[in-house]
């Protein structure tokens, strides 16, 4: 069993070809994995996701026709990035009649962590002083949610993981871990560790591989109503409410 993994909800966007659990090629715009803040957008992942994919599959030696399934990130996560995600990955499945599953960005972020026991918080800079995150504790292979998806301000954050830390070292993976470092040291100290997750395979690896465990249980997801998951409404969605006072 073949599975693509895609994600356009961070960042970086990465793509990943899995197969029983391993990782086979992946490839991850921006290409250096040590840089410390990405530099590609999410706006700009429509001009890039394409080609990331069609050179995995190159790389790979394997058209499309020999894949089992796609798995991709729904969320929470960039509102742009995850609506080219998703309508990419719908066209080539409908293009290629292949399944499709959608994979929680969170989880996938925290299981990216393959050698860490302990408490885990995936840690995404949602602006607006604003976090997407979540708690799990991680046992061997096990990953345990400790609570539910997340947007909150980083402050908020840093008092649920006081509260659950129970003297485990935490560790908080993503990007926000770089626009909130100051804060995240001050409130959790120096026992805190912080990655942008440089040394760990790709976004999209877990996304696969975590695609991979539904995929083989038979649990697809019916395309016509696969979403993202936001968390909060898009700017374009307030802008359309009417004022409370002209109600």
């Amino acid at each position: 069993m073949k599975i693509i993994g895609i994600d356009t909800a961070t960042a970086t966007a990465s793509v990943a070809l899995v197969e029983e659990g391993k990782l086979i090629f992946e490839e991850v715009r921006p290409g250096n994995r040590t840089c410390r803040a990405p530099k590609t957008s999410a706006a700009n992942h429509s001009e890039i996701l394409l080609p990331l994919v069609d050179k995995l599959l190159k790389r790979s030696g394997l058209s499309f026709y020999e894949l089992s399934a796609i798995a991709v990130s729904i969320g929470p996560g960039s509102f742009t990035g995850l609506r080219i995600g998703l309508s990419t990955v719908k066209g080539l499945a409908y293009g290629w009649k292949i399944p499709v599953v959608g994979v929680p960005t969170l989880v996938a972020v925290a299981s990216r962590a393959t050698d860490w026991d302990g408490l885990i918080c995936p840690f995404l800079d949602a602006r607006k002083k604003e976090v997407y995150a979540a708690l799990f504790r991680k046992k061997a292979q096990t990953l345990e949610r400790l609570t539910e998806d997340l947007v909150s301000s980083p402050e908020k954050i840093m008092e649920k993981i006081e509260s659950l830390a129970n003297r485990d070292r935490p560790l908080l993976i993503g990007d926000g871990t770089i626009a909130y470092r100051d804060l995240i040291k001050k409130s959790l100290g120096d026992e805190v560790f912080l990655t942008l997750g440089e040394s760990y395979p790709s976004t999209a690896f877990a996304v696969a591989r975590l695609g991979e465990e539904r995929i083989w249980k038979k649990e697809f997801d019916p395309l016509g109503p696969l979403v993202p998951l936001y968390l909060r409404p898009s700017e374009a969605e307030l802008k359309g409410r009417p004022r409370e006072d002209k109600l």
